[in-house]
């Protein structure tokens, strides 16, 4: 477990499994990376395109409906939580 690094989109304490999400997609010209939980970054590229993850900054992500709800979901999970991702948030 990673306490030393908290989740980009979450805020929780990493798990034993960290993925590394970039803010501004690779194929955008990112290179950037953040810490994320698995389940974060599959809720991430099921509610936004990587044409529309361009445009936002990380606060605009959060305040989307879909991903606030998430957010508000998995606050009390373990860190190793996983479930399935629905898609279309949009």
């Amino acid at each position: 477990m990673n306490d030393a690094l908290p989740c980009w989109l979450c805020g929780r304490p990493l798990g034993v499994r960290t993925e590394w999400h970039h803010p501004l997609p690779k194929s955008r010209g990112g290179r950037e990376t953040v810490p994320v939980h698995p389940i974060c970054h599959r809720t991430i590229h099921a509610t936004f395109s990587n044409a529309e993850l361009a445009r936002l900054s990380r606060d605009d992500v959060l305040a989307h409906p879909a991903i606030a709800k998430f957010v508000a979901w998995v606050a009390g999970k373990d860190a190793d939580f996983n479930a399935p991702t629905r898609r279309g948030g949009k």
